[in-house]
């Protein structure tokens, strides 16, 4: 049995809450469980200087743990651990965008961790992308865009074998004791987009493997469903960048 009474293939309550501020060109907040991250993103006409009268655009991401996110406060840094984590958000859904289609403007994703509890850079993803896709909604009705940039979803969860047994979505529990730690990143058609496993205790063997990509590929799958049901409907109508 679990600690928090979960079946094995089992995801935490997931929750997508829109607009969580009025700022940002898109936001929300996204809950698996107790972890909590409030994503927004926001539009730039700017580029980077590499990508000047390339006709393209850029989509990038940052991710930080604010102080009272966890149980010891954290500083207000840049660690080398929140560099990989952005990295890996700025890649993800850039996988799924058609930086061509978005032109010369640039969108930046911030991912703020307000509780953690295990899975914050998967949480990231999923709700980035709610974000992501809600300002170039906003653009296109604005009219500054004739073609939505993405072309799929993405999102992301945690797996790992804990106890010898191969688990979904695992919270910091489960996580900080793992014998093996793996975030799965997909398209919503089903493609990987990145795979980052470790063997924390012990080796894993290819059945195990299996089962582990099997148990992330239904996960993901249920939080994709999770994501079109909420972007069904349109975000409430107002002009990006207001």
């Amino acid at each position: 049995m679990r600690p928090d009474g979960r079946a094995n293939d089992e995801l935490r309550p997931v929750s997508f809450l829109r607009d969580f501020t009025d700022m940002a060109d898109g936001s929300v907040l996204v809950e698996f469980g107790r972890t909590r991250v409030l994503c927004t993103a926001s539009v730039e006409t700017d580029i980077p200087r590499w990508l000047r009268d390339s006709g393209k655009g850029w989509v990038t991401a940052e991710y930080s743990m604010l102080p009272g996110s966890s149980p010891e406060r954290i500083r207000r840094r840049v660690s080398g651990r929140d560099q990989e984590i952005q990295r890996l958000i700025g890649r993800s859904l850039r996988a799924v965008c058609d930086l061509t289609m978005l032109g010369e403007r640039s969108i930046t994703v911030d991912c703020d961790v307000l509780q953690a509890d295990g899975g914050t850079r998967t949480a990231s993803i999923c709700g980035g992308f709610v974000a992501l896709h809600d300002a170039l909604s906003r653009l296109m009705v604005a009219g500054e865009l004739s073609v939505h940039p993405l072309s799929d979803h993405c999102a992301a969860v945690s797996v790992g074998i804990v106890d010898g047994e191969c688990r979904l979505d695992l919270p910091y529990i489960e996580d900080s004791a793992a014998e093996v730690d793996m975030n799965v990143v997909m398209s919503g058609s089903g493609g990987f987009i990145e795979v980052q496993g470790t063997a924390e205790g012990q080796v894993f063997d290819r059945a195990q493997l299996t089962t582990l990509i099997d148990l992330a590929s239904a996960g993901i799958a249920d939080i994709v469903d999770r994501q079109k049901a909420l972007l069904a409907t349109p975000p409430a109508s107002r002009v990006a960048g207001s």
